[in-house]
């Protein structure tokens, strides 16, 4: 790490080092939305529900992949930052070995399963006669055969994130986005693909990001502390356990996220076909202002693992409050626009008035807790930040899954479809507070901690 980002790390004003890392880490992931829409958007345009229904159905297995660039990303990217505030190098150089290797062979795995298994598992998502075949050709592409680019994309992000590169890092994951944008009509309409063309197109867009990223490592190879060399592979040092139990919570959350949404899919799709693309939809609209949410996040994890592990907690502090109060601010402005508009915007994606009409009620729904989510996101990033292992992993459990699936089930069987969509900010509200609870304790002893330092700097000043 240079100087220039050690001064951002250490002694920038607070408000302009969350910024700096903030923004561009935010920008990225409302690109990576949008690129994700994209999909949504243009197979809409075909007025086709079956096609728009098999993307949403395809949509857990890709999370799955989330999951895993997470699992190892921001473990990794915690233990990165912890260790370049502790001064220790080596140990982030094999940190970053250690989780880019596991990342491409339990990627490649994944991608393996998937085709093997496929007949089993796409009827147990929701897949059925009129789906299952659109739904198998988005998979093979997206997740079959871009399995391991779309995983190291998110990856390098992470890894490059932790040494203050947030901008660098922004860029790839937003140089994937446009270029998914660019390729999306090309392959859809103009060469007659359809869903294929929109796969292709994700797929080709992640291995272009991918392959920004290990240019730009190679060439800071010189300064940087991430490596692909094997030699710092390494399975010592405690690397792979602290990696994992950091990392345990993001792929529990996205594990449960693909359980969540199968269990929905699968209610939704006993309706029709119309109300599943409805859902699809909304579901994509309903991630911008999750979006916001991680971006926000993620961006100032190294920053507060860096000065947890430098024993700065006033500035951790300064800087834990200053994030919830921007992410609470963003997030409310995008839950009212997204509230109030609706109606044109589903009808953007799709003319089919049964499809438009489960959709703008399902955005409605979904859309009105945003600000929970961005209170509970920023309270597991902040445990993840300096190494813990309980509370994140608890959040991640009743967030998705251990909230919301008994929520809609029971909601499904007394209200019906509506109440299968509620569920969801329900289990937000309920998932909130939970992290409130949790976080309260950790708070008062971080305040303790200040205070001592405090404390313990005047007494230094009385005996010069």
């Amino acid at each position: 790490m240079n100087e220039e980002r050690e001064e951002l790390f250490l002694s920038a004003p607070v408000v302009k080092a969350v910024l700096a890392l903030m923004v561009p880490t935010v920008i990225s992931q409302l690109i990576t939305v949008v690129y994700n829409m994209a999909d949504t958007f243009f197979i809409g345009q075909l007025n086709d529900p079956n096609q728009v229904a098999a993307a949403s159905l395809a949509m857990p297995l890709l999370i799955f992949l989330g999951g895993i660039a997470n699992l190892f990303g921001i473990g990794a990217s915690s233990l990165i930052s912890r260790s370049l505030g502790a001064g220790d190098r080596e140990k982030a150089r094999k940190t970053a070995a250690f989780s880019i290797w596991m990342t491409i062979m339990v990627s490649f795995l994944y991608g393996i399963f998937l085709l093997l298994f496929r007949y089993a598992l796409l009827p147990a998502i929701g897949a059925n006669v009129g789906t299952y075949e659109y739904c198998y050709q988005y998979v093979f592409w997206t997740v079959i055969i871009g399995a391991i680019p779309t995983v190291l994309n998110s990856e390098f992000a992470h890894l490059v994130r932790a040494e203050g590169y947030s901008r660098q890092a922004s860029f790839g994951v937003i140089l994937g986005g446009v270029l998914n944008i660019i390729l999306d009509p090309i392959f859809i309409s103009g060469l007659k693909l359809e869903i294929v063309g929109a796969a292709i197109a994700t797929m080709l867009s992640n291995l272009c990001a991918t392959a920004y990223f290990l240019i730009l490592i190679y060439r800071r190879r010189k300064i940087s502390v991430i490596s692909l060399n094997p030699k710092y592979f390494t399975l010592k040092q405690r690397i792979p356990s602290e990696v994992f139990f950091v990392g345990l919570p993001s792929w529990m959350m996205n594990l449960m996220g693909v359980l969540s949404n199968v269990v929905l899919n699968v209610l939704i799709a006993s309706y029709s076909n119309e109300a599943m693309a409805g859902i699809g939809i909304a579901k994509k609209i309903d991630v911008l202002v999750f979006a916001i949410a991680i971006g926000i996040s993620q961006g100032v994890l190294p920053l507060i693992g860096y000065n947890y592990a430098a024993r700065n907690y006033q500035r951790m502090r300064a800087v834990i409050k200053t994030t919830f109060g921007i992410s609470l601010l963003v997030s409310g402005v995008g839950t009212i626009l997204l509230f109030t508009g609706a109606g044109p915007i589903v009808k953007a994606f799709i003319k089919d008035p049964e499809t438009v009409r489960y959709g703008q009620l399902f955005q409605r729904i979904m859309c009105i807790t945003g600000p929970c989510i961005s209170i509970t996101m920023i309270i597991i990033t902040i445990f993840q930040s300096v190494g813990k292992k309980v509370q994140p992993m608890v959040l991640s459990l009743f967030r998705k899954g251990g909230l919301d699936v008994p929520i809609m089930i029971l909601m499904a069987r007394f209200i019906g479809i509506n109440g299968i969509t509620w569920a969801t900010p329900i289990s937000d509200l309920g998932a909130m507070l939970i992290a409130i609870i949790l976080f309260i304790p950790f708070w008062k002893q971080q305040k303790a901690f200040t205070l001592n330092n405090t404390i313990g700097d005047y007494k230094t000043e009385d005996t010069r």
